[in-house]
């Protein structure tokens, strides 16, 4: 009875397939994410709304300033002010902050949202413990063999003896050159 090699192959990609389906989605998405983080927060979304009042002749007190930010939708969210400057106004929210001039009224709001899903899936990007190390690991170590795997599925023609293996050269090649035009 002769070893069934390919069988025992296809059998190996496919399950590793299924099992890491979700870390190839979460490592893909956030790899993306990351990739573009100076186009974009891609942990959170920074929302900034521009105040503008009146001059105030005083220093407001709590109720005045969680009156006035009421306006901008933010009241709920007050925590606590202090003036660092005789004539500017900072206000701690639940998310962000509040700055305002005194003397002109001018000033803004800036609050910080958690983005959906990316922000989760960039903290498991980063490793956050030796138990997630751990199981990414295993995961690179499967990209190795789905890689490996996946070249000797195809036969004939698609295969890597033919069409297949220009294919995994270029591949090899690409990264290679960006290696050697950045790096040297």
């Amino acid at each position: 009875m002769t070893f069934k090699w390919r069988k025992w192959n296809r059998a190996v990609h496919r399950d590793f397939g299924y099992f890491f389906f979700g870390m190839t989605i979460i490592y893909a998405l956030s790899g993306i994410a990351i990739n573009h983080r100076n186009d974009w927060n891609p942990n959170y979304i920074v929302i900034e709304k521009e105040i503008n009042e009146k001059a105030f002749d005083h220093k407001p007190d709590r109720e005045e300033i969680i009156e006035l930010l009421d306006k901008y939708g933010v009241g709920d969210d007050y925590r606590k002010h202090y003036f660092p400057h005789p004539d500017r106004l900072k206000v701690f929210l639940h998310g962000g902050t509040a700055i305002i001039d005194l003397e002109t009224g001018n000033g803004y709001v800036e609050l910080t949202k958690k983005r959906f899903m990316f922000r989760d899936m960039n903290y498991l990007h980063y490793n956050p413990s030796v138990y997630w190390t751990w199981f990414s690991d295993l995961f690179a170590g499967a990209l190795v063999i789905l890689a490996i795997s996946g070249i000797f599925i195809p036969r004939g023609s698609d295969g890597i003896t033919a069409r297949g293996a220009w294919l995994t050269l270029l591949g090899i090649l690409i990264p290679v050159l960006f290696v050697i035009y950045y790096l040297y």
